[in-house]
């Protein structure tokens, strides 16, 4: 199987979770596509959905699925996104599209998060395949990236991008993260930070995973 199959079929997997009448949350990027796509069998069905991102807006305007602003309903009885990495203690990286901050208020604000991933997102220790993405105010980008090196990281300004917030990225490289929470933590401590892609302090409460040899439920 391709990987773009394998990440249609960890899609396809969550819509298992949805049950009538809920408020669904849902995410960004290739692998929610998917989910998208494939939530148009049962939009009669939801009650509404929440988009974490312009461009996930679009996708649903697109096939028809009604959505709010979180405001509007105040909590999500579900949350189903992606994530550029996860581990078997159900701790991610995320926001490699650029949409960490909407991302992580509406999984923190979801009774349940489940995370849908292909078999090449799983590791063992996180930041091992990608950069953590750091939600910058713009002024402050140069002083956070300064107080990051001083951690011993490697921070990249992320030229071109703005988030739906009007705010800069910089990917955070060859940061050693031997706890999650704490380093997810000091992060948001420098002021500037918005958010960062650490997705610790509130995991995924269950992560489906597609192998060639079928769904791994973590």
């Amino acid at each position: 199987m391709t990987q773009d199959e394998l990440k249609k079929l960890a899609a396809e997997s969550a819509l298992a979770y949805i049950k009538r009448d809920m408020t669904v949350g849902i995410g960004t990027g290739s692998t929610v596509n998917h989910f998208i796509a494939a939530l148009v069998r049962m939009k009669h069905d939801i009650g509404m959905t929440v988009a974490s991102s312009i461009q996930t807006e679009q996708q649903l305007k697109q096939h028809g699925i009604e959505f709010t602003a979180l405001n509007n309903v105040g909590t999500v009885d579900i949350y189903i996104d992606g994530a550029d990495e996860a581990n078997t203690h159900h701790y991610l990286i995320k926001g490699l599209g650029g949409a960490l901050t909407r991302e992580k208020v509406i999984a923190s604000a979801a009774k349940q998060f489940i995370c849908i991933i292909d078999q090449s997102k799983k590791v063992d220790v996180l930041g091992n395949l990608s950069p953590v993405p750091v939600e910058v105010i713009p002024m402050a980008r140069s002083y956070v990236a300064r107080e990051i090196v001083k951690m011993g990281a490697d921070p990249v300004y992320r030229e071109g991008i703005q988030t739906d917030n009007g705010n800069q990225i910089l990917d955070v490289h060859n940061l050693k993260i031997t706890d999650p929470v704490i380093m997810e933590k000091m992060l948001n401590n420098i002021p500037g930070v918005v958010e960062n892609g650490i997705f610790a302090k509130r995991p995924a409460d269950v992560i489906i995973m597609a192998t060639p040899e079928g769904i791994r439920t973590i």
